[in-house]
């Protein structure tokens, strides 16, 4: 949420059922997300991982959102302790909320709000799964999401969004999570795999996306989700903020896209499917703290300045020798650090608050801001996540076996395979068996293992 109080809050508020409406209609559009995003880092694993990446996703929805109705809301948006962390009894089950009881300030029931903001705990440590592919004990991460949404995710919430927090207090804008959803995934899978070490035949093997289709499904539920992500985030629709957060949500996207398909046809010589699913997350990521603060031509020089980083930062890893497998590195933490430090160049003082950035009169006091809550929020998630991870690690340990991460973790975490084509043979009855080119090969003896 962003800094400020919203216009509403000039008069008494009175619950607003267009308002409540719409919030509960952009909760539910984050939440597709998680799925969304299931199917983006599915598809770019191996056949052999498939399941297990949909899972770390998927898990999410259970363990976040039972922390949260517990005590997650309370310590994220409860009353202020010292800046860094919140907490209200009434909060905690949810127990103590009137059915009719309004949010300080806005129009919609604080139940809405609660499960607006549950959909963003949740998505964010199912983004750090996709650094981890092909090496994490599943029971491993589930604790670890455990754990991470508790030390890291509630308190760096309540930084940013909760009143009294400290970076909410300095003026840091970060409308829908580029520091508390982005930067924080994108440090805290740095630092886990930091920790855990790379992947078996990481630069060696091929380890490509087995299905490209699913990487493009999942992309476009991203980018369908993100309108309630993003537009959502002002709590109501009576002034226009959120109309603008969403043309520039769309408008930026575009832009990063665009940036990082001619990128990459100017460095590698191809336009990728690949690499227009993820420029237009990346897009997605940076406009995500900065849409409420810049015109629709602001979003797109911060869409294509956060499509090109983006783009180069994801050989970063070859560079450095650090394995984030599906490159959450590459594109959140950086087009999170891109779109929050954008703020401080491209903000207008004319849509969500009057700060204004560098490029339009307000000097460089909005930008250190904007650096103060970016490398705040990095430098805890990064170092809390890596102890977490080595604890875990030291403990019950967090990675697979070798023979089990060369075999294909779905079968022994999950004692599934992504596709069965067992079925998918010949007739049955009578009919008779048509030996195949296929049936002479195996009768002439085993070859080559290939890697899926």
């Amino acid at each position: 949420m962003p800094p400020g109080i919203s216009t509403l809050a000039a008069d008494t508020p009175t619950l607003s059922a267009a308002n409540t409406g719409f919030m509960l209609i952009c909760s539910a559009l984050v939440m597709i997300m998680t799925p969304g995003l299931a199917f983006f880092y599915g598809g770019m694993v191996r056949v052999k991982s498939t399941l297990n990446m949909l899972m770390m996703s998927f898990i999410s929805l259970g363990i976040v959102t039972i922390l949260w109705v517990l005590y997650g809301f309370s310590a994220a948006f409860g009353t202020d302790k010292g800046g860094f962390i919140g907490w209200t009894s009434d909060y905690v089950g949810l127990s103590g909320i009137g059915i009719t009881q309004l949010w300080d300030g806005y129009t919609i029931p604080v139940y809405v709000f609660a499960v607006f903001q549950l959909m963003f705990a949740i998505i964010t440590p199912a983004l750090i799964s996709g650094a981890l592919a092909d090496r994490v004990k599943f029971t491993a991460w589930a604790l670890f999401v455990a754990l991470w949404v508790t030390v890291v995710y509630f308190p760096v919430a309540h930084w940013v969004w909760g009143a009294g927090g400290w970076l909410f207090e300095l003026g840091v804008i970060d409308f829908a999570g580029g520091t508390a959803v982005h930067i924080n995934a994108g440090a805290a899978a740095l630092g886990v795999i930091l920790v855990i070490g790379k992947r078996v035949g990481f630069k060696r093997d091929p380890m490509r996306p087995h299905s490209l289709p699913l990487v493009m499904l999942g992309a476009g539920l991203l980018w369908f989700g993100w309108f309630g992500f993003n537009a959502g985030s002002w709590l109501g629709n009576d002034d226009g903020v959120g109309a603008v957060m969403f043309v520039n949500t769309q408008v930026a996207t575009a832009a990063a896209m665009l940036a990082w398909l001619a990128y990459e046809k100017i460095r590698h010589g191809a336009f990728t499917t690949l690499g227009a699913a993820s420029g237009a997350v990346a897009g997605l990521v940076a406009i995500t703290p900065s849409g409420g603060s810049c015109s629709p031509l602001g979003a797109i020089a911060i869409g294509a300045i956060a499509g090109v980083l983006c783009a180069m930062a994801v050989g970063l890893k070859f560079k450095f020798g650090y394995d984030d497998s599906l490159d959450v590195v590459g594109v959140h933490l950086v087009g999170g650090v891109a779109g929050s430090l954008l703020v401080g160049l491209f903000a207008t003082g004319g849509v969500q608050s009057d700060a204004k950035g560098l490029l339009y009169g307000g000097g460089f006091d909005q930008l250190g801001k904007q650096a103060v809550g970016v490398f705040a929020v990095l430098a805890y998630s990064l170092v809390v996540s890596a102890v977490l991870a080595f604890l875990l690690d030291k403990t019950i340990g967090m990675r697979v076996d070798e023979d089990v991460e060369v075999s294909g973790i779905d079968q022994d975490e999950h004692a599934e395979t992504a596709y069965d084509f067992s079925g998918a043979g010949g007739g049955a009855g009578s009919r008779k068996a048509v030996p195949t080119p296929s049936d002479a090969v195996a009768a002439a003896g085993p070859t080559k293992k290939v890697d899926a």
